[in-house]
């Protein structure tokens, strides 16, 4: 296995999907092998690639609203990796942003997911992290929520927190009511100094 250094700038470098990415190659992720937590996602949006920060977007301020950190917490790659689907920006179709790359998870995701060494949590975003990460398939997005204790506590399957998804958040208020303190009481166990399983 490659040295981690060489691992990321093989990954950074990656040019599979260049012919399809309008906007150009910009993969976007943030990892550390010790990182107790991981964010699954789908793939950038524009601004996102524009700044090539991860979550540097509303999405990212409702994300970490969720989660109950900080954004030095959130942006602490020790503590929190962030790994879409499709590390690049596919573009925008008629209802959004384009679905992630299909190239980019088999040429990289197990890869990363072998080099974790403390991992405990796995907050998967959207389907097609779902379908990767907890083998859901076509299942509809609301049901994988609903039914989110049966990843727990190794994984919880979120709604993506983007704006588009407000009406979502209105017609489910169990979500905030229920899972979200779940949700954060985990996160501060585990990143407490001595971190409770």
């Amino acid at each position: 296995m490659p040295t981690l250094d060489a691992f990321l700038a093989d990954v950074r470098a990656c040019t599979r999907c260049a012919a399809h990415l309008p906007h150009g190659v910009r993969p976007v992720f943030q990892f550390h092998p010790h990182a107790p937590i991981l964010i699954a996602g789908q793939a950038p949006g524009a601004r996102v690639h524009a700044s090539g920060v991860p979550f540097d977007d509303p999405s990212g301020d409702r994300l970490r609203a969720w989660l109950g950190v900080d954004r030095d917490t959130f942006y602490d790659a020790t503590k929190i990796a962030i790994l879409p689907m499709g590390f690049c920006y596919p573009g925008t179709g008629k209802s959004g942003d384009l679905p992630p790359r299909p190239e980019c998870a088999p040429a990289w995701r197990d890869a990363f997911m072998q080099r974790f060494e403390r991992l405990s949590l796995v907050i998967v975003l959207g389907q097609y992290a779902m379908d990767y990460h907890l083998g859901t398939g076509k299942t509809p997005l609301t049901q994988v929520v609903e039914h989110w204790r049966d990843h727990w506590p190794q994984a919880l399957p979120l709604p993506h927190p983007s704006p588009r998804n407000n009406r979502w958040l209105v017609r489910n208020p169990w979500f905030e009511q229920d899972v979200l303190p779940v949700l954060q009481a985990r996160v501060r166990a585990i990143l407490a100094p001595n971190p409770k399983e």
